[in-house]
């Protein structure tokens, strides 16, 4: 069985076959806590909020880890944890390649549409003429960049992406300072430059609220520092194997749980931003958008084999 991208075929496959009915294992599994790692980033955490209002409300119980990437991918195959809703690729393709070969996970494909990462300028600079990373290390911008990248924490699947690019001198970047600090550490610097009308590059990303209430602008990446197709990335959902043999219900509702970015975005800027609680930016998202919801839904039941979509529209008011 192939599992890296086998999303709804895998799913379709595990609901079709066995000795147990999809209804048998929601009840065999419904006082067991899913249990999610959670990762101390804005989209994650709104994002993990509503999956778990939606799973609660099926019957299931939820419980929630904060945990990093890295640990995140260990905890997974010694089946510590259950869910992963934040696998960036290719950021962390050389975590996801290891845990992949250990064939303890099922990828469910990307809950993202839309994700990038990137160097970042304020618009000020990309309209002055940098539009693409060659700009960087032209004599006259080094200078006004300080030769300084900001980003965000050492050991993250981002900042090994900037430091490899650095390692390998891509452009002209090997004798750069790269300022790694934390995401409110980076957005701060980067909102004191904009504040100044100075000139900053740091380390992007969409979705998230810095492309709401920051008006920036995204380099062209060439030599692919940032992974091939402009860096343009995947937010994989992933669940162990043996949460997913187990839970064929759940695992469905994974699989269907998709956003866009400019959908994460906005949720991330209720919580990161406005400092809303995430369980009130997940609900209020729900309700601006009830189709999508019951699309999630669809062919998903409550941990007592009860169709899915009654119990969630009357749970938070939904009109669909």
């Amino acid at each position: 069985m192939k599992l890296q991208n086998s999303g709804t075929h895998w799913l379709c496959a595990v609901l079709m076959t066995g000795t147990l009915g999809a209804s048998s294992l929601a009840f065999a599994q419904a006082d067991d806590p899913v249990t999610f790692a959670v990762p101390p980033w804005p989209g994650v955490t709104v994002k993990t909020a509503l999956a778990t209002q939606l799973l609660d409300t099926l019957g299931y119980s939820t419980k929630q880890q904060q945990l990093g990437a890295t640990i995140t991918y260990q905890a997974m195959n010694q089946n510590e944890v259950d869910v992963f809703l934040a696998g960036w690729l290719p950021a962390q393709q050389s975590m996801y390649d290891a845990a992949m070969k250990k064939q303890t996970l099922v990828d469910l494909g990307n809950n993202v549409d839309g994700a990038r990462i990137g160097f970042a300028v304020p618009t000020y600079v990309y309209e002055a003429g940098v539009t693409s990373a060659e700009d960087l290390n032209k004599p006259e911008n080094a200078e006004r960049f300080g030769r300084t990248v900001y980003s965000i924490e050492a050991g993250t699947g981002m900042s090994d992406q900037l430091n490899a690019g650095a390692d390998k001198n891509l452009y002209g970047l090997g004798d750069w300072k790269l300022s790694e600090t934390s995401t409110p550490g980076m957005l701060g610097a980067a909102k004191a430059a904009m504040n100044e009308h100075q000139w900053i590059v740091f380390a992007g990303w969409t979705p998230h609220w810095m492309n709401i209430e920051y008006d920036i602008a995204y380099l062209d990446d060439p030599k692919d520092l940032w992974g091939p197709d402009g860096g343009r990335s995947d937010v994989r959902t992933l669940v162990t194997k043996a949460f997913a043999d187990a839970n064929p219900n759940v695992t469905r509702l994974l699989d269907q749980l998709t956003f866009t970015a400019d959908d994460q975005s906005a949720m991330i800027r209720g919580y990161g931003y406005e400092e809303k609680p995430a369980d009130k930016v997940a609900v209020a998202w729900m309700q601006a958008h009830p189709a999508k919801v019951k699309g999630f839904l669809e062919g998903v039941t409550t941990a007592a084999g009860q169709p899915a979509w009654p119990a969630v529209k009357a749970a938070f008011d939904l009109d669909a």
